[in-house]
């Protein structure tokens, strides 16, 4: 028989656990009940997606450098004679031609020279037809026996001392006639002239540096820039298979072409401290856009990818194991590895991993998962398409 303090002692030790017991159980029946009646989550609604095609077609390789503006020819007039300006026969801005008289400097003392030195060179002239009367009447004393072989030798001389004075009488003439001539200053170029820098009335000296004024051929015009000697020998093969390369000048904020012209020449060297060699480009510059001077954004063609696989640039995503596009397939994204070729702003050159026609996602790729389910969004896949026809159009217009 248990005693009351023994029933107490276990009753005591054991009422704990039993209330622990059923708090467990009591927990347990409610959470599988509400568990019982939890409904299942909804599946997610597709991703709207725009998309393009992967398609061959030969794509152009394009660089962007900064080129500068230059004359073909510019000339610096400066006078070849000292004396007063007279005229200056020209507008500032004025369009000159080549051969038209610009400036005209004091002549009279030029004048005065070139007569001088006609002057002279009549006397030696009619010396030396009295002299060599004198050698013909020698010639034929000498014959007779009359003179010495003495006086005619002396006579042969006189007439070659004339003939010497005479020859320098004519260039005395054609020098006075020379620095005549530079009193007349002439556009030795057809170009736009500059700024006047000294006005009529002035005494202008040889010796200047800064010249009256300056001409510079405008059209056509050329442009010079540097490019990478990495790049310079596929840009010379380009060149040569195409007839010039295509190069285009625009502007950097509304991306607006300026004009378009060919290479024309390479430099002979590479600069060993940058690395670049200059190149001149020609463009036909009738309207006047550009000025020497002026700095351009120059887009160059470098190459060509011919008979490549091509995709929006956009529809590339970077990745950990690397560059990868979401490819469509029955209406849900494929994560797909791709190794690159050549990629600019608009399109990308897939060298592995994707076939002509397969379908890659070119807008919200964001939202995607590998196997997510997507609509694709028709509007916005042919405005990629018309965006892509229009990035072609620029390339066929720089071949």
């Amino acid at each position: 028989m248990i005693s009351s303090f023994n029933l107490n002692k276990v009753i005591k030790t054991r009422w704990p656990l039993a209330l622990a017991t059923i708090v467990v159980v009591a927990s347990v029946t409610v959470f599988f009940g509400f568990s019982s009646t939890k409904k299942p989550p909804p599946a997610r609604a597709p991703v709207p997606v725009a998309v393009a095609t992967a398609e061959l077609r030969d794509l152009p390789h394009f660089l962007e450098v900064a080129g500068s503006v230059e004359s073909l020819h510019s000339v610096v007039i400066r006078p070849q004679i000292d004396g007063i300006l007279t005229t200056a026969q020209f507008q500032e801005g004025d369009l000159a031609s080549r051969g038209q008289l610009l400036a005209t400097i004091d002549d009279r003392a030029f004048q005065a020279a070139l007569a001088a030195a006609k002057g002279e060179l009549a006397r030696d002239k009619a010396q030396l037809r009295s002299a060599e009367q004198d050698l013909a009447r020698s010639l034929e004393l000498v014959q007779r026996g009359a003179v010495s072989r003495q006086v005619l030798d002396k006579q042969t001389s006189v007439v070659d001392q004339l003939k010497a004075a005479v020859q320098v009488g004519e260039a005395k003439v054609k020098t006075a006639e020379v620095n005549l001539s530079y009193t007349r200053i002439f556009s030795p170029v057809t170009g736009r002239v500059g700024i006047r820098r000294v006005d009529a009335g002035n005494f202008v000296r040889a010796s200047d540096p800064n010249g009256l004024v300056s001409v510079a051929q405008i059209d056509p015009i050329s442009v010079l820039f540097p490019v990478a000697q990495s790049i310079l020998g596929d840009l010379r093969a380009d060149v040569n298979r195409s007839g010039g390369g295509g190069v285009d000048l625009f502007d950097r904020n509304t991306n607006e072409v300026l004009a378009r012209g060919r290479i024309t020449a390479f430099d002979n060297g590479v600069d060993q401290t940058t690395g670049t060699a200059k190149i001149r480009a020609e463009f036909d510059n009738k309207s006047e856009r550009l000025s020497p001077g002026q700095f351009v954004a120059v887009r160059i063609r470098t190459g060509i990818s011919s008979g490549a696989l091509v995709v929006p640039a956009v529809a590339v995503r970077p990745g950990l194991e690397g560059n990868f596009v979401y490819r469509v397939v029955n209406n849900t994204a494929e994560r797909v590895v791709i190794t690159l070729g050549y990629t600019d702003d608009a399109f990308a050159v897939i060298a592995q991993g994707l076939n002509a026609g397969d379908v890659v996602v070119v807008d919200g790729a964001s939202r995607l998962t590998p196997g997510a389910s997507i609509s694709i969004r028709e509007s916005q896949s042919k405005a990629k398409s018309n965006a892509a026809d229009s990035s072609a159009g620029l390339a066929q217009g720089l071949r």
